[in-house]
């Protein structure tokens, strides 16, 4: 892992915004690891749309955390994530949960093992079908598979109709990661917000804006939106679609927590939407408070190092072919299915 020795965003709100404003908009920065093409990967500089990762940056120069595209390595026995009725997810990117420096995140991650992401992109129906929020139907479009280390697996060869996109290999960089202006942490610290609170400054909102340029993979940390709060947009799918001025929306909001994004990459040949972007967010653990961050458990065959598994009950997720009612421990790959499309 490369690491940032200075904590740019600190410096730009106290550029930026008054002292007492400024100490209160740092308080809600969270760590987050940034995924960036392994330098000398290949042809084009690092992951970004333009060749580019981003300013100053030619690629990780870390050892490899995980990969965009290629084929999964899946146990011989787990069967190729499907959306019933629609047919069969791309793979989008692995990551070694070993390699992770997970530690530095507040969220739970697994020690060990891998987590394979999918995604119905489209490719089969020629885009008739798309994962969305608000949509409960078609949550089962969007997979992620966490395969314990020591379970034997084997490269998978891509169902008919699927293009396996282009394997590209990822180093992680620490980074502190902000709020969108939007965000209901941001709404929760500082309201009321009248229309001309420093937080709206265009000039601070134009060097913020300026700090996340470039290609955002990323995995932990705040969210980088491509339009409004992904959070705000889970939390009405997850209370089944009600009007948006319904104040339970941010209430629930603030219990989702980014567990990765993936974002348009022209090095993979990956395009969301019109250069949109993939953003996993799971469950968040029964009786999590509101006022709070609730840690990120993954439900998967052991439970990880910094917290338990939740119960199928409370996380809403289960393995392959387990029933709702049985034990997440017994099975040795597990899923969880939530996501936001955003273009």
């Amino acid at each position: 892992m490369t690491q940032s020795t200075a904590d740019p965003l600190h410096t730009l709100a106290r550029e930026h915004l008054p002292e007492e404003i400024a100490e209160r908009w740092i308080g809600l920065l969270r760590p987050g690891l940034r995924l960036e093409k392994a330098a000398g990967a290949g042809p084009g500089r690092g992951t970004g749309t333009d060749g580019d990762t981003g300013p100053g940056r030619d690629g990780g120069t870390g050892p490899v955390v995980g990969r965009l595209g290629g084929l999964p390595e899946l146990p011989e026995d787990e069967t190729w994530p499907v959306w019933e009725g629609h047919g069969p997810l791309a793979f989008v990117a692995s990551l070694d949960c070993a390699a992770l420096p997970s530690t530095a995140l507040d969220i739970a991650l697994p020690t060990d093992g891998t987590l394979a992401f999918f995604h119905f992109d489209g490719q089969v129906d020629g885009g008739s079908a798309a994962v969305a929020p608000d949509h409960p139907d078609s949550w089962a479009g969007a997979r992620v598979l966490y395969v314990p280390a020591g379970i034997p697996v084997a490269e998978r060869a891509a169902p008919a109709g699927i293009r396996p996109y282009t394997a590209v290999p990822l180093t992680a960089r620490m980074e502190t990661t902000a709020p969108c202006a939007w965000h209901p942490v941001v709404h929760q610290e500082f309201a009321p917000m009248s229309e001309d609170h420093p937080v709206w400054d265009e000039d601070f909102q134009d060097a913020l804006g300026e700090r996340l340029e470039g290609t955002e993979h990323r995995v932990g940390g705040h969210a980088h939106p491509v339009q409004g709060a992904v959070e705000v947009e889970v939390a009405r799918g997850a209370l089944g679609g009600p009007p948006w001025d319904d104040p339970r929306i941010q209430e629930e909001a603030l219990r989702w927590v980014l567990l990765a994004q993936f974002d348009t990459d022209d090095d993979a040949d990956m395009m969301w939407g019109d250069c949109g972007a993939l953003y996993w967010l799971p469950p968040p653990p029964s009786g999590a408070g509101t006022g709070g961050r609730p840690m990120c458990r993954c439900r998967h065959g052991h439970p990880p190092a910094h917290g338990p598994v939740p119960s199928p009950s409370s996380s809403g997720v289960r393995g392959p072919g387990q029933a709702a009612d049985s034990d997440p421990t017994e099975r040795a790959i597990s899923t969880f299915a939530w996501i936001v499309y955003d273009v």
